[in-house]
């Protein structure tokens, strides 16, 4: 089994906001003019050997991008194979537990995503805070973007330090930090092996690309900390899995990778 714990099934409002023309210059991609399909992401899932995928809501502060009622409707196309990950706009902070509230108990979402680069916050920042009580509240991890920031926003809020305040604060609370923590990396390692609920995820980096320090760690101490990701549809979840197999991990290791920590960390049956 593999399970992609990071990909959006976008809106086109979503794909065509102009702080991603960096992504597309990268991937030679245009901006679609048309909504994809879900059956597109199916696909994708499907030539890649991915069985499920936790597909997220965005919310930016005032801005709905993709949102949360938009992802269970996407899931409820394919049940069996896309899993709810909401978002909220922590600029309002009651509002932003009720959806939380909401997201768990009547669209049985599995984990909420907040990006700090879209707040222009880091995480330590207090509008963070009620968010962090409100899943620990219901039980489900929160999940967040490490390192570089690849769309036109500011990287600094990325630093993977900021996650060791947040978890000496929220010691129950699992966080799932993806793409890696670049340049960050041996950083972010730092504080997932420090803290016991803090993770880190390969989103937006193929397996050819992943820097040495992550790959030892995947290897070693690390297997029960490192979770498989893609950023779909910035690449395909075959791409993402390119070079998979040359990077030496063990059996153990393997599993735990694309498919153990995740049914551990979300729950997942």
């Amino acid at each position: 089994m593999i399970i992609d714990v990071w990909a959006q099934h976008p809106t086109l409002r979503h794909s065509q906001v102009s702080m991603f023309d960096s992504l597309r210059r990268w991937t030679k991609t245009p901006a679609p003019e048309t909504q994809i399909p879900v059956a597109a992401t199916i696909a994708s899932m499907d030539a890649g050997g991915v069985d499920k995928a936790l597909i997220s809501a965005w919310q930016a502060p005032h801005r709905d991008m993709i949102t949360n009622d938009e992802v269970a409707g996407f899931m409820a196309e394919a049940p069996d194979r896309l899993i709810d990950v909401g978002s909220v706009d922590i600029s309002k902070p009651m509002e932003a537990v009720r959806e939380v509230r909401r997201c768990v108990e009547e669209l049985n979402f599995k984990a909420i995503r907040v990006l700090p680069w879209l707040c222009d916050l880091p995480p330590t920042d207090r509008l963070f805070y009620p968010l962090y009580a409100a899943c620990c509240e219901m039980g489900v991890p929160f999940c967040t973007q490490i390192g570089h920031t690849g769309p036109l926003m500011s990287s600094e809020v990325g630093r993977p330090i900021y996650l060791d305040r947040v978890a000496l604060d929220f010691p129950e609370l699992a966080i799932v930090g993806g793409h890696i923590g670049y340049p960050w990396t041996e950083e972010a390692i730092a504080v997932a092996t420090k803290h016991e609920n803090v993770y880190i995820d390969t989103s937006a980096y193929t397996a050819k690309r992943y820097p040495a320090e992550l790959v030892r760690y995947l290897k070693g101490h690390g297997r029960g900390k490192v979770m498989f990701g893609t950023n779909y549809p910035m690449f395909s979840h075959a791409k993402a899995l390119d070079g998979l197999d040359t990077l030496g991990l063990d059996d153990e290791a393997k599993a735990f990778f694309l498919h153990g920590n995740a049914r551990r960390v979300f729950g997942l049956a």
